[in-house]
């Protein structure tokens, strides 16, 4: 019982220093205006694409294993999926909501409006369309470089380990 107790104060007052140390934007819920502004952040980097998919993919998941245990549904599983499809696809709005409630929950709204400006601005237009071009590219440098010193690795071990009398 009186560890229960403790527990409990120490948790509180963990709490009430986390709370403290966290910047007025994380501390607070956001407001409409600030999840506005988030929301068209997303929507102006192109963000709100990467929501599209999801509930296709998640429809075509659900109608591959249905035909796995019954072949001879084919055509009606495909009725059925392009339904639902065209049902929930309006919910990726709550996708967008969230992941706005998010940017929204990290910055001020006078840093939401900066950033705002900032993408729509030519720069922030260029990064918009650079920065799928820099990520593709930095992936194949980080797959390149992995292979390379994967290989040094492998050859430092067996090195290493030949010098110990095993071979590998």
């Amino acid at each position: 019982m009186v560890a229960n107790v403790v527990g409990r104060s120490a948790c509180a007052g963990l709490l009430v220093v986390v709370l403290a140390a966290l910047s007025p934007a994380q501390a607070q819920q956001p407001t409409a205006n600030a999840i506005a502004l988030a929301k068209e952040i997303i929507v102006v980097k192109g963000g709100s694409a990467i929501y599209d998919p999801v509930v296709p993919a998640l429809v075509e998941n659900a109608r591959r294993l249905f035909l796995q245990t019954n072949p001879m549904l084919a055509k009606d599983l495909g009725e059925v999926g392009a339904k639902l499809t065209a049902e929930l696809t309006p919910r990726t709005a709550e996708l967008m909501n969230e992941g706005a409630r998010l940017y929204a929950s990290k910055f001020t709204e006078q840093e939401l409006k900066d950033v705002l400006a900032f993408y729509k601005s030519p720069l922030g237009r260029k990064v918009i369309s650079q920065e799928p071009v820099i990520l593709d590219q930095s992936t194949a440098n980080i797959d390149e470089w992995a292979i390379k010193v994967g290989n040094e690795i492998v050859v430092k071990f067996r090195a290493e380990m030949r010098r110990r009398g095993h071979e590998i």
